[in-house]
């Protein structure tokens, strides 16, 4: 299994640009790739898939232990040349020492190549490159890459990289036709970039010419062989597959692959759709997946496809099994509220308004105690999750316990006979047990019912 780590010093140093270049020239010359994203994050495995045309996944030591981590590195690389990495924040962060790209790297015995913006430095590269080469041992570090480095420093950073032991992987000149873009909500998804395709181009054609590719190739290649056992996973179905609705397009976007799969693996057939485009749910369906994404975008749209609202709300009330994860929880309420008044009527299925607020209300890991039953887990057990989000909601539920690494807690989580909902997002690996539950539920509910909508 060929890999590589694209780490970086910290958040905007450009690991995210010379990921998505190092995967553009890989694909380009012929290598079949795979690209994984270090933490929870939905928007860079976007990107990465839409560069390389296969789906790119999420390794994520918080979710998930050592070995979870490796089969799931594995069985996703099985049919790759190379996979490439991209680490989160800086390479030393992560949350309680468990889910940096560090641990990651180490846990999966990968080379780490770091990325440093070299912007306002010169001679103060080295004390960058010693920090990073000698603040934790042992760790996988095997070079670095300069971002927005002069072309004038080249041979003085060559000769800082030799002296220190570690290998020079070339540089990025600083050009602000690389830049993509942000938004008061994170980065923008890949689709909202115009003329994308130009500018990977012209990165592409630049980290050709200024990045050693074929060393990358070559260090990829020495990567250790690393052992696990294969989790086992139930299969689950009554003759037939559970049927489960997934929505799917720019306002519903954000979903783990792995958590999609798993669904498959258990007996889950995925059917997508779309709450923009469509005028009702897909047919002889017995669950619904509703994920997060960017549904305040698109809120007039959304409000307009009154079948589909419609759609959903018959879907709920006939008691087929619901997740709803922070922007599918939002499309669930009443209505969405702007801070500037304007107001759009939503599935109405939650008794509630959701509503815009001008900072982050929630952001990071999360453990979750369910404080009852519910279509996920029992009362008593402990999930992991993952916030983000500036939205907030006049009935945030009460059937979890959300607490932080810092000892902060608080009731969230919308649960009823066969709905849950609300803003964390759940990784399925974590704890299997949740994809078993839901797909139990909805076979329950066409055997309950007799049919389904």
């Amino acid at each position: 299994m060929n890999r590589i780590m694209i780490a970086g010093t910290h958040s905007g140093c450009g690991k995210t640009t010379v990921t998505c270049g190092l995967l553009k020239v890989l694909k380009e010359t012929g290598y079949k790739v795979s690209a994984f994203k270090c933490g929870p994050d939905y928007i860079d495995p976007m990107f990465h898939s839409k560069i390389i045309k296969v789906k790119s996944r999420n390794l994520d030591g918080f979710f998930t232990d050592k070995n979870t981590m490796n089969y799931l590195l594995d069985v996703n690389s099985h049919d790759s040349d190379i996979s490439v990495i991209e680490g989160v924040m800086g390479f030393y962060d992560g949350y309680g020492g468990k889910a940096s790209a560090y641990d990651v790297s180490n846990d999966t015995a990968t080379p780490v190549i770091i990325v440093i913006d070299c912007s306002g430095m010169s001679g103060s590269v080295g004390a960058v490159i010693n920090g990073y080469l000698n603040y934790k041992k042992p760790n996988n570090v095997v070079g670095f890459i300069f971002n927005r480095m002069p072309i004038s420093l080249e041979d003085d950073i060559k000769k800082l990289c030799s002296q220190m032991g570690t290998e020079y992987f070339g540089y990025i000149p600083k050009n602000n036709d690389f830049h993509i873009g942000s938004r008061h909500l994170g980065l923008i998804t890949a689709d909202e970039i115009k003329n994308l395709n130009e500018k990977l181009k012209m990165l592409s054609d630049q980290i050709n010419k200024t990045v050693l590719i074929d060393k990358i190739i070559e260090i990829a290649g020495k990567a250790e062989i690393v052992n696990y056992e294969i989790p086992k996973i139930p299969k689950l179905n009554d003759g037939k597959n559970a049927r489960i609705a997934v929505a799917y397009d720019r306002a519903f976007c954000f979903y783990y692959e792995d958590n999609l799969d798993l669904l498959r693996k258990m007996g889950g057939e995925i059917i997508f759709f779309s709450p923009l485009e469509d005028s009702k749910l897909p047919d002889n369906i017995d669950g619904l997946i509703l994920g997060g994404g960017y549904p305040e975008l698109y809120a007039d749209k959304l409000s307009e496809n009154k079948e589909m609202l419609e759609s959903v709300r018959s879907a709920a009330n006939s008691k087929i099994p619901i997740i709803a994860e922070c922007g599918g929880y939002m499309y669930l309420h009443k209505s969405v509220k702007f801070q500037n008044g304007k107001e759009y009527r939503m599935a109405g299925v939650i008794d509630g308004i959701t509503f815009e607020t001008s900072k982050l209300q929630r952001f990071g890991y999360t453990e979750l105690t369910a404080d009852r039953d519910n279509l996920l887990c029992k009362k008593g057990e402990i999930v992991r999750s993952h916030e983000f989000h500036y939205w907030d909601s006049s009935f945030c539920g009460d059937c979890f316990t959300a607490r932080k690494l810092n000892g902060k807690q608080w009731k969230c989580g919308y649960s009823t006979e066969n709905i849950i909902a609300g803003f964390p997002h759940f990784y399925f690996y974590n704890k299997p047990s949740m994809a078993e539950s839901f797909l139990k539920k909805c076979l329950d509910y066409r055997s309950k019912y007799g049919k389904t909508v």
